[in-house]
């Protein structure tokens, strides 16, 4: 009993834990959009009366930002709706195809920006280098804030991390336009401007690959790479009462969320001594990550088990 109700306790605790966690992203998502929105208006103002195709490359990667900051928030919000008959896990799962739509906006933008580089390698444009550098470096003000307010959580979700990756690869991309800029007003070297919106578009896909694999994986229910199989058929066989376990499928309900069912085989014998041991067995498998077990006992058919009959 003492066991249980200890486990009982933890469970509240996480969850109070996780309730401040989304309201610290919460804020981190509002003002993140605020201040991404802002500077994609001056950028895409200042791109076009400048001409310059970095600036305008910049301000449509960061339009897919502010996106994907308002799509990752939605999946947030749509996390907490309460199951129904209809979706008995709630909506949770969005939260994954949120991840996987991110992931496939970057590589279009890449290919966009790919695209108009190659139509102006034949014919460079003429740009005010110093304006160019002077809008990149408030981007990297804004980008650095905003990724620093995903920081702390950005191992907990694939949404968070997803967030972090494109607001830090921006910082970087602005760092890059800056020195670009600087370089192009002391030197009238216009087409660097190309050059650096194909680096722009090369840091992307770099930062994006990562983001598009476990996104597929997680959307096809496959194991989350923070889960290691073998590591949770040894906490399970730890337990003496355990004689096998077989039938194990992971996958994950949301992207923070995972679940699991195994069939466990346990000696007749022993069927009192593995129910006092499976909350346990659970709380284990809750600190390796999975939070939803359902462990199916199979009974081990042996001779002694076995009753003869009369």
């Amino acid at each position: 009993m003492e066991q249980i109700h200890q486990h009982d306790h933890h469970d509240h605790h996480g969850h109070h834990h996780g309730h401040h966690q989304v309201t610290s992203v919460n804020t981190a998502f509002i003002i993140g959009i605020i201040l991404n929105a802002g500077f994609v208006v001056v950028e895409l103002v200042l791109g076009f009366s400048s001409s310059s195709l970095a600036l305008i490359s910049d301000a449509g990667h960061n339009a897919t930002d502010v996106f994907s900051l308002l799509l990752s928030l939605f999946a947030f919000k749509m996390m907490k709706v309460k199951t129904s008959d209809k979706y008995t896990y709630g909506y949770k799962k969005l939260s994954i195809l949120t991840s996987l739509l991110n992931a496939i906006l970057l590589v279009i933008t890449t290919v966009v920006i790919f695209y108009e580089g190659f139509r102006r390698i034949n014919s460079p444009v003429e740009i005010q280098g110093k304006m160019v550098s002077l809008v990149a470096f408030i981007g990297i003000a804004v980008n650095a804030i905003s990724a620093w307010l995903f920081f702390r959580n950005k191992e907990k979700d694939i949404n968070i991390k997803g967030a972090y990756l494109h607001l830090l690869s921006d910082a970087l991309v602005a760092l890059g336009v800056v020195i670009a800029g600087l370089v192009i007003y002391f030197t009238n070297w216009f087409w660097l401007d190309t050059v650096i919106s194909f680096a722009i578009g090369i840091i992307i896909l770099l930062a994006t690959w990562n983001l598009l694999n476990e996104s597929i994986r997680l959307s096809l229910d496959g194991i989350p790479k923070d889960i290691n199989l073998e590591m949770v058929k040894q906490t399970i066989l730890a337990y003496e009462v355990v004689k096998k376990i077989y039938h194990i499928h992971i996958w994950p309900i949301s992207s923070s969320e995972n679940a699991m069912t195994a069939h466990i085989e346990v000696a007749y014998k022993d069927i009192i001594a593995f129910n006092e041991v499976k909350q346990e067995i659970k709380h284990k498998l809750e600190h390796i990550n999975i939070h939803h077990s359902t462990l199916e006992i199979e009974l081990q058919h042996t001779a002694e088990d076995c009753p003869v009959r009369q």
